[in-house]
């Protein structure tokens, strides 16, 4: 038998040469940030002179504390902060890490159950690429923020989504969960608060859940960034708290960004098993190394520091969590549940497609995204980026005048729908 006549030879003839293929089919494969690409696009337009309000990033809009500042200034002043440090944090910050979550969940850990990362987004993706082998399948309640199913994807596994709408709240149930599992499922991930819809699971759901995930078998990603972020009265508890049982397969994934108005600084951190953070230390050691010394003393400061600031911009955001909500849902054909953390209100727009707006007409929130920043100068990100076409996300992190003019741009416009 020839190579010509070999079975599966014409698929392998019409395959480019692995010399010639310039990108490789796994980083080919990852769709671009949809809301760093609406914020980037918003930033531009306001470069070239219009007047965008954006409404797509997930950042506070306030700055980072001072006596944070002060700390990386002292630390970039010190010698031993220009060298190379240990690839899994400074001792220093670990011990803060443990200290805070102690304080702030309850969770009890050691040092050698965390693992200090460049932001929220290495912990997601080094969490999966320890767990993970090809094939393995993660359930991902919808909406998801947009990197979730892309880092599960780059570790090997597959995302399975769950959807839950409106209608519940945004929160998937155990029962959904469980219809959602095959014998390939090994890990949940969950996120309360929640981007993008800030949904906050009540603590029976959160048990409900995690003693769900124990009984299976199965492994939980916890997602806790927006942790100090609820309104209302109402908290965030930590699954592996609440069921404390799951602690040897649950990871945790934190990070200064949100609560400290740090997101530039690129400060999370994996805390779990002490196996799982050994072996996810590892990886970092030859992916990144350290992250950055004075962005690591600056997060010492911040962690052991009071959460005064934190109370003030909870302030602002609950003030204008309730502006955006109720100027939202004057609007005819939105529909908006109530966010109750985070800093995110995730309208339903279905009402508004396929109805005639400013001279078009919009078949999908993509195409409804892209009419209202052409027509009404204001970014927000499409719901297609969060796996559930028909809504919008919009961050309440930006002052309140621009807020209110946004939406009053949103109401102008859309108040048109025929």
């Amino acid at each position: 038998m020839t190579d010509a006549s070999a079975p599966g030879s014409a698929a392998r003839s019409t395959e480019l040469p692995p010399a010639a293929r310039r990108i490789s089919r796994r980083v080919g494969a990852i769709a671009e940030s949809a809301t760093l690409a609406v914020d980037a696009k918003a930033k531009a337009l306001k470069a070239a002179g219009k007047p965008v309000i954006g409404f797509g990033a997930g950042e506070p809009d306030f700055p980072t504390p001072d006596y944070v500042v002060e700390a990386a200034i002292t630390a970039a002043r010190t010698p031993a902060m220009h060298r190379y440090t240990p690839a899994g944090g400074l001792p220093a910050l670990k011990e803060a890490i443990v200290a805070k979550t102690a304080r702030d969940s309850g969770l009890q850990l050691t040092p050698a159950q965390v693992l200090v990362t460049n932001g929220g987004k290495q912990a997601v993706y080094e969490a999966f690429a320890t767990m993970l082998d090809p094939g393995d399948e993660v359930l991902l309640p919808a909406p998801y923020w947009t990197t979730y199913p892309e880092a599960i994807r780059l570790a090997g596994g597959v995302p399975v989504p769950v959807v839950a709408d409106e209608q519940s709240g945004y929160l998937v149930s155990a029962a959904q969960l469980e219809a959602a599992r095959t014998p390939r499922t090994k890990a949940l991930l969950f996120c309360s608060p929640s981007n993008p819809t800030g949904a906050v699971y009540p603590a029976e759901q959160v048990e409900e859940i995690g003693r769900w995930a124990l009984d299976a078998g199965l492994w939980v990603l916890t997602d806790e960034i927006y942790e100090h972020l609820t309104y209302g009265g109402l908290t965030a508890p930590s699954m592996p708290v609440l069921v404390p049982e799951l602690a040897d397969r649950c990871v945790v994934v934190n990070g200064v960004a949100k609560t400290y108005a740090m997101t530039g600084w690129r400060v999370g951190w994996i805390a779990g098993p002490a196996d799982v953070v050994k072996a996810a230390t590892n990886l970092q050691s030859h992916a990144t190394s350290n992250v950055a010394n004075v962005s690591q003393a600056a997060a010492i400061a911040a962690l052991t520091g009071d959460l005064s600031a934190v109370a003030e911009m909870r302030t602002a955001f609950d003030r204008r969590r309730q502006t955006i909500v109720s100027m939202l849902r004057e609007i005819p054909g939105v529909a908006c549940p109530e966010p109750h953390g985070a800093f995110y209100a995730y309208p339903s727009v279905k009402g508004l497609l396929g109805r005639p707006i400013g001279g078009r007409t919009a078949e999908t929130s993509a195409e409804l995204a892209e009419l209202i920043l052409e027509q009404a100068e204001v970014a927000v990100v499409p719901g297609e980026a969060f796996g559930t076409p028909g809504y919008v996300r919009m961050s309440y992190a930006l002052g309140d005048e621009d807020l209110v003019e946004g939406v009053s741009r949103l109401q102008r416009l859309l108040s048109t729908a025929g």
